[in-house]
């Protein structure tokens, strides 16, 4: 990716994660450090800012590391849509908010919603947590049978 595109990502990843953690967390991209040899090497380090300061990505619980992911994830969506000119309606997400506290999965419910009504995205979910699911408006439900699933359509 290119270095001009670093700031673009940054600045939608934190606008997003702000929403999710009530402007408690960030994150800065840094795509170059100093080798052992004392060299300048690219790389892509994530490192993320919160109420304990400045650490890598790695560090934070499994909640935590979710909204970073979907932060970075709708973000570079976005940003290479933009930059290929196509428009990007549709976001589907598989899972995940069962790492989140009740808080957490609230602030990822209505940054998803907002992406929905500000947007105009059709925000797809694919998700086994009730909360997520009822705070959906349209919702296609598959319920496992013994022998056959059964569909339902609500919304």
């Amino acid at each position: 990716m290119a270095p001009a595109a670093i700031p673009d990502l940054e600045a939608e990843a934190n606008r997003l994660l702000g929403r999710m953690t009530d402007n408690t967390m960030n994150v800065k991209l840094e795509t170059q450090r100093e080798s052992q040899r004392g060299e300048t090497v690219e790389t892509l380090e994530i490192k993320v800012s919160d109420a304990l300061g400045t650490r890598s990505y790695e560090t934070f619980s499994g909640g935590e590391a979710f909204r970073i992911n979907l932060a970075l994830r709708i973000a570079l969506s976005k940003l290479l849509a933009h930059r290929a000119g196509a428009p990007l309606p549709t976001l589907f997400i598989d899972e995940g908010f069962g790492t989140l506290d009740r808080e957490g999965l609230q602030m990822v419910i209505e940054t998803l919603q907002e992406l929905r009504r500000e947007e105009g995205r059709m925000v797809g979910i694919i998700t086994h947590v009730e909360e997520v699911a009822a705070a959906m408006p349209k919702r296609i439900e598959v319920r496992k049978g013994s022998r056959t699933s059964e569909i339902t359509v609500s919304g």
